[in-house]
């Protein structure tokens, strides 16, 4: 990632100094706190800071506690940083460690080949089992880490069906400053003053890689940052707690309509291939996967562990239809209760709660010879401390009434409005925003602002507060993961453009039309889910 000029990065932060000192500074609005006002101000600079990449992420939010502390938001430091132990955090550590464990023995190429290998028998459908083995993997690693993994895969492949010479060609191409632009007939893209040229396949391939990881993320609560955002925010501001089983049933049914009509968008309708013959490409995935061998014993308890630990997070989440048939002590035990648990204590969290069994599996992965510690604390810290910093906020946000403040200044006019046009001005809002910044940077300044208006809009949805703002947040979570156009709006964005295989031309032109029509998709989704799923699960 290219470091930002010095002095630019200096004028940015100055900037940012300066705005929150005159939020700060200013008359006290009605019906603000001070203390609310002063917790904008910090909302401000983070925001500010996040937004224009000054800092870096993660150095950003441990400001915040800070921040907080030097303002009198809070007494003393230790109440401005309880957000960086929340509970979420640590699950997010366990996720990362057992994603390393993956990694390590190559389980998550295996997936992946496999999948290429078994459906790869036309250029749509080798763009359809790249992208298939990507989300499926996005759900459980993170999205970051499978677009790294998946990108030089994917190249691999493009090199088998077209060719090395042409996929390092098309890499010469995305590093000049000329124009390109899809031909008519959906072959290739020529690139003007000079002779390299792209082949659809290609880009419909790199672009699939990406869209494929961000879209994927969306089907558990593990997969991308925004989902974690909202989860930990949803707990520490209202105190409302999605599960995992829960989840899955909020982001699998959005991951399997979304992602097919992402793969028709790039391979029937912007960038159709017009190759006939990738043979080759599946003979390939067949055989890195032959050449991988037998996974060895360590790589199987690992795949044991990490199958254990999904299923376990699974019948975790299903203590309502399991519960009812065991003794009161033992589905007190196992699945959280205020009853009397078989230790003889009264009140209990569960064994089976999703993040004990997160953080179970890190010493499981030990003790089974798997893993040890240097290959454990490899995982992005950097994100951990993204969401302590967030959670802080959204904590002092919520806690001085500055969400609320917020809430009923801006969003009073929509009262009254129809639920679909509500929705489709979240989406939009986040969509837009996600793309001018990125989107845990988003989900992070947004979220807790559509959880406070839930009681704005509560009697024009028909629900209680809470629900209303566990509906308004969710979407606008969701929507963050949508954000198609630019690199910097995701890291499967960055990743695959990084590569250098591909020009941002293509990205926006691809992005904006995807950007839009999901704009619309996911608001009649998400107000289908809302009519007919969504009851059910999470209210």
């Amino acid at each position: 990632m290219a470091q930002t000029n010095p002095r630019k990065r200096l004028g940015l932060f100055v900037l940012a100094l300066l705005g929150t000192a005159i939020i700060a500074g200013a008359p006290t609005p009605n019906g603000l706190s001070v203390r609310g006002q002063f917790a904008f101000a910090t909302m401000f600079f983070a925001g500010f800071l996040w937004v224009t990449g000054a800092l870096p992420l993660a150095v950003t939010a441990l400001s915040i506690p800070v921040l907080l502390t030097i303002f009198g938001v809070y007494a003393d430091l230790d109440a401005a940083l309880t957000g960086f132990a929340d509970h979420l955090i640590f699950l997010f550590i366990a996720g990362f460690m057992l994603a390393n464990a993956l990694q390590k023995y190559d389980i998550d190429r295996r997936i992946a080949l496999w999948i290429m290998s078994v459906m790869g028998s036309s250029p749509r459908r080798l763009v359809l089992a790249v992208m298939l083995a990507t989300a499926f993997l996005s759900m459980w690693v993170s999205n970051t880490a499978t677009a790294a993994m998946m990108t030089p895969i994917a190249l691999g492949v493009l090199s088998q069906v077209l060719g090395r010479e042409t996929v390092e060609a098309a890499s010469a191409a995305s590093a000049g400053s000329s124009d390109s632009s899809p031909a008519p007939d959906g072959g290739t893209v020529e690139v003007e003053g000079g002779d390299e040229s792209f082949t659809n396949l290609h880009v419909s391939m790199l672009l699939g890689t990406a869209y494929a990881a961000s879209v994927g993320g969306v089907g558990t609560l593990i997969g991308t940052p925004p989902n974690a955002v909202l989860a930990s925010q949803l707990n520490e501001i209202l105190g409302y707690e999605i599960g995992f089983a829960q989840w899955l049933l909020i982001g699998v049914p959005i991951v399997a309509i979304t992602l097919p009509l992402v793969w028709y968008v790039l391979t029937y309708l912007l960038y159709p291939p017009q190759i006939d013959d990738v043979s080759e490409a599946q003979e390939m995935a067949q055989q890195y996967l032959e050449e991988e061998g037998e996974l060895s014993p360590r790589g199987k308890r690992v795949a044991l562990i990490f199958t254990g630990t999904a299923l376990l997070w699974v019948v975790g989440g299903l203590g309502d239809f399991i519960g009812p048939y065991l003794p009161s002590a033992w589905a007190v035990t196992l699945f959280g209760g205020e009853g009397t648990s078989v230790f003889g204590i009264d009140g209990h969290q569960g064994i089976l709660y999703y993040v004990v069994v997160g953080l179970l599996s890190v010493p499981a992965l030990v003790l089974a010879d798997t893993m040890e510690w240097d290959d454990l604390v490899d995982i992005d810290w950097g994100t951990i401390l993204l969401f302590g910093g967030g959670i802080a906020l959204a904590d002092a946000l919520a806690t001085t009434g500055a969400t609320k403040w917020i809430a009923d200044s801006v969003f009073t006019s929509l009262t009254g409005a129809p639920i679909v046009l509500v929705v489709g001005i979240v989406v939009l809002l986040v969509i837009f925003l996600t793309e001018m910044t990125s989107n845990t940077a988003t989900a992070t300044i947004i979220v807790p602002i559509l959880i406070s208006i839930g009681s704005v809009f509560a009697a024009t949805l028909g629900l209680t507060d809470v629900a209303a703002a566990v509906f308004l947040s969710v979407s606008g979570a969701i929507a963050a993961s949508f954000a198609f156009a630019l690199p910097v709006a995701t890291p499967p964005n960055a990743i695959v453009f990084g590569s250098g295989y591909l020009k941002q031309e293509q990205m926006m032109r691809a992005g904006v039309v995807l950007n839009l029509i999901m704009t619309v998709v996911l608001t009649g989704l998400i107000w289908v889910l809302f009519q007919f799923v969504w009851p059910h699960v999470l209210w």
